[in-house]
């Protein structure tokens, strides 16, 4: 029968401390095989798991940080040549405007000088007109004055031959 009096906890008894080391040992044994290096395995894989992750993360960031920057390099390209479209249009427009204006000008200068050729050539032909209708008019009023000045032939026939007398000497 185990005495309880003599029992301490300070001071073991030497067999239970044998028992208790050897029990410990097997123990620890057993867990480094069969527990420690699972769990530190598992530990292992899991920090090399989490560094991969990590890595993976990071490498997306560049990755992203580069298609930004490169889609930044693009939309500053588009806007370029957004503006380069735009001033080629302006300046096309320009270009077609100035051009329409030139021929507007040109074609207002050619009709322009037409129609002063044309007023010119109807004042000409109105003072041709003007000056054969005065003639016509001269020679009925002297066709007129005559015919009633020389009633008689012989008076007429004398007149003419007095009028071609002096045209031969002239």
């Amino acid at each position: 029968m185990l005495f309880l009096g003599d029992f301490s906890v300070i001071k073991p008894e030497p067999g239970l401390l044998f028992w208790t080391t050897v029990i410990f040992l097997i123990f620890w044994f057993l867990m480094s095989r069969f527990a420690f290096k699972p769990i530190a395995e598992s530990l292992k894989k899991r920090e090399h798991d989490i560094q991969d992750a990590l890595d993976q993360a990071k490498k997306a960031r560049e990755e992203m940080a580069n298609l930004q920057a490169e889609n930044e390099k693009l939309l500053a390209q588009a806007r370029e040549e957004r503006a380069h479209i735009l001033k080629e249009a302006k300046e096309a427009k320009d270009e077609i405007i100035a051009e329409a204006k030139e021929r507007a000008n040109t074609e207002y200068k050619r009709k322009v000088e037409s129609a002063l050729q044309d007023i010119e050539n109807q004042k000409m032909a109105a003072l041709v007109e003007l000056k054969n209708s005065a003639g016509r008019l001269a020679i009925e009023i002297a066709e007129k004055v005559l015919l009633k000045e020389l009633a008689n032939k012989p008076e007429q026939e004398a007149y003419a031959k007095t009028l071609v007398d002096q045209i031969n000497m002239s």
